[in-house]
């Protein structure tokens, strides 16, 4: 249990600082929202014209540079890339396009049901299923092939582009686009945000959290360090919302969600099998591009991109339910992943071999 200490209190810490930064302005249940937040940043710079989700987060930008400074005091910073990269930035835009007909990206699914939304719950459901059937693939000799060593300034580049992201935002600049109303308006002052990403992004530089590691790592080797990051925040939070009065019970009236349950769960099967494909939930890609992991870097790009083709082609869903557009694009995003799981899964890639060769 001694070694389980570090990733217990950095659960309880992200648990904790979720639920005030709820308290300084962020929508409820959305102290951290991985997808949420890359959302908001791309309809901040433009990329899509959405009203009410447009903001520069603060908390997505700390979390790359908590994780850049942490690693890089820590001689833990490297600069590698170069396995499958354009494969990557497409299960990065399916992993964003599945979460946002969820709602939400791994991390807020435990903060929503911290906060009573049982929809999350049917979500969790939909999470375990594709991480799930992401393990049977992995099981079968997938891999995007080997990563490389490149330059350290290649390295550098994602977090001294969100450091330029974070200078424009407290500048004013004028070309940015902030939201008036809905959930994009809604956020904790600048400089808590900033502090916030700070600490989570170092503490889960240190200990390696991943939302979707501890379930992989607990079907896959009965492993359960990280699992109990993910209990921390859940009980954690739990406890802060019940204390401040967030807690609320239930399906409906749960904030930025819905109750359409198929499309919770399904979207959530995306979500968890393209993650267990690349490696590491969003936060976790987060993480790893600030210590150097280009490919990683290109994972969050890919999901900046889905974000945008999200909204400009509606397939993100509402408080309403999935859209109509949304559900086509959940079952194409489903084949999307399996074709990319059979073409780099070597059981298969030897059969094809082998029927060649017979024939």
């Amino acid at each position: 249990m001694k070694e389980k200490r570090g990733i217990i209190l950095t659960g309880a810490i992200i648990g904790i600082i979720a639920v005030l930064l709820v308290k300084f302005g962020n929508p409820k249940n959305m102290g951290f929202c991985i997808a949420c937040f890359i959302r908001d940043i791309a309809g901040g710079i433009g990329l899509h014209s959405a009203p009410i989700v447009q903001y520069i987060r603060p908390e997505v930008i700390g979390l790359v540079l908590g994780s850049f400074l942490i690693s890089v005091t820590g001689k833990e910073f490297k600069t590698k890339g170069g396995s499958s990269p354009f494969t990557r930035f497409i299960l990065g835009m399916a992993v964003m396009i599945g979460a946002l007909v969820f709602l939400g990206c791994p991390l807020r699914m435990i903060l929503r049901i911290a906060g009573g939304d049982l929809n999350a719950i049917v979500g969790l459901a939909g999470f375990v299923v594709g991480i799930f059937i992401g393990i049977q693939f992995l099981n079968k000799g997938f891999s995007l092939r080997r990563n490389y060593s490149l330059s350290s300034f290649e390295g550098y580049l994602f977090p001294i582009a969100n450091l330029g992201l974070f200078i424009l935002l407290v500048a004013g600049f004028s070309m940015l686009k902030f939201s008036t109303e809905g959930p994009g308006s809604m956020h904790a002052p600048i400089w808590i945000s900033l502090i916030a990403g700070l600490i989570v992004g170092a503490l889960a530089q240190r200990t390696r959290m991943c939302t979707v590691g501890g379930i992989r790592d607990m079907i896959m080797f009965k492993d359960s360090y990280l699992i109990f990051g993910f209990l921390s925040i859940l009980v954690v939070a739990l406890i802060g919302n019940i204390a401040l009065g967030y807690f609320n019970l239930g399906f409906a009236e749960q904030p930025v969600a819905h109750t359409d349950g198929l499309w919770n769960f399904l979207g959530m099967v995306v979500v968890g099998w393209g993650s267990v494909l690349l490696g590491g939930c969003p936060l976790r890609q987060l993480i790893l591009a600030g210590e150097g992991n280009t490919d990683s870097a290109i994972t969050v790009m890919g999901s900046l991109v889905g974000a945008a083709i999200a909204h400009n082609f509606g397939l993100a869903s509402s408080t309403a339910g999935a859209s109509p557009n949304g559900k086509v694009a959940v079952f194409v995003c489903l084949a999307v992943v399996l074709a990319i799981s059979i073409a780099n899964c070597e059981a298969f890639s030897s059969k094809r071999s082998l029927g060649k060769a017979n024939s």
